[in-house]
């Protein structure tokens, strides 16, 4: 017969072989650390696309279970909202001085561009109009947004990329053209005169324009206007200005995230499907020009060819932009608040 002693070690290892089953490792197909991609707002219909096909594979590849999250607004916005707390695994912007911004704040390293090809910049697109149908006001360069009488639809550059990107056309448009910086800033200045309502997104402003029909003319990313386009039929028409700025898109993973919730390689791959054939396809359905210069090639009559400069060509680099344009007291705040 066993003693009390025995029968209390017996019930000691019974115990302990419990807790050992219940602390086994979790099998290879379990559910991984869902992923948060924080983006820019017109890129909702790109990465509800994405998202989908990406999980699909990483299943056929790794066994496991991945959800995918997305968050959209104002570029800018958004980047404050990670740098405030946000818990972004990725980052999907419309300018690479979002992300810069996030560097500056320790999140990621200040060479995060170098991580992927084009700058960590799988697509790109440019600043074109959208008119009502006939072009009534007969809006065909940014010169004509500056004319008495015309109403523009442009989100806030202070919180916007789309917004910012805008601004930065116009004034390009005039130093390629040979102007002087006092001729570009008056063109931004009439053109900001000209704004009736500054949303703080590039989605709350096709809003704006297509459904509370303010507005003569919407500037927005030519992918945008497709959409538009898609959406509304012969409502709108497509007004591509003789020359306008490249808009690229920049990707990074937040290490500070990633690290934290264990999900790296996940996040990688993430960013790695966006150059892929099955990415770049799905990127250049949804307008957006892509690196790859097979789907490029395949995509052709999608895009109407337009000469386009960088932010580096005229302003130097993103951050220099920034600090003179956009920076509280810079050349935005001075024209708009003399409006």
């Amino acid at each position: 017969m066993p003693t009390f002693s025995s029968t209390n070690a017996l019930r000691r290892h019974l115990l302990c072989a419990a807790l050992a089953c219940i602390a086994l490792p979790v099998p290879a197909f379990a559910a991984s650390a869902p992923l948060l991609n924080v983006s820019y707002d017109v890129t909702r219909e790109l990465f509800k696309d994405i998202n989908p096909v990406f999980i699909a594979e990483w299943k056929k590849t790794s066994g496991e279970t991945l959800t995918v999250n997305q968050s959209h607004g104002g570029s800018s916005k958004q980047a404050r909202s990670v740098a405030d707390g946000l818990e972004a695994s990725v980052v999907t912007m419309n300018q690479a001085n979002d992300i810069d911004m996030l560097a500056e704040r320790g999140l990621l390293p200040a060479d995060w561009a170098k991580r992927f090809p084009n700058n960590a910049a799988p697509f790109y697109s440019t600043m074109v109009y959208l008119v009502r149908k006939g072009n009534p006001k007969q809006i065909k360069n940014w010169d004509d947004l500056g004319k008495p009488g015309v109403k523009v639809i442009v989100p806030n550059p202070k919180t916007s990329g789309n917004g910012r990107y805008t601004y930065l056309a116009a004034w390009g448009y005039v130093i390629k053209q040979g102007g002087s910086e006092a001729q570009a800033r008056e063109l931004v200045n009439k053109l900001f005169k000209n704004v009736p309502i500054l949303d703080t997104g590039g989605r709350a402003a096709t809003t704006t324009f297509t459904q509370r029909q303010i507005g003569d003319v919407l500037v927005t990313f030519e992918n945008e206007v497709q959409l538009v386009r898609e959406q509304f039929g012969d409502n709108f028409e497509v007004v591509y200005p003789a020359i306008s700025i490249l808009a690229e898109s920049p990707v990074a993973i937040v290490d500070k995230v990633v690290d934290k919730r264990g999900n790296r390689k996940e996040a990688t791959a993430y960013l790695n499907f966006l150059y892929s054939d099955a990415g770049q396809d799905i990127i250049a359905k949804h307008h957006l020009r892509p690196r790859s210069e097979a789907i490029a090639k395949k995509y052709a009559a999608s895009f109407k060819p337009i000469t386009l400069f960088t932010v580096d060509s005229v302003f130097g680099d993103w951050k220099q932009a920034q600090k003179k344009h956009f920076d509280d007291g810079g050349e935005f705040d001075k024209i708009y608040q003399s409006k």
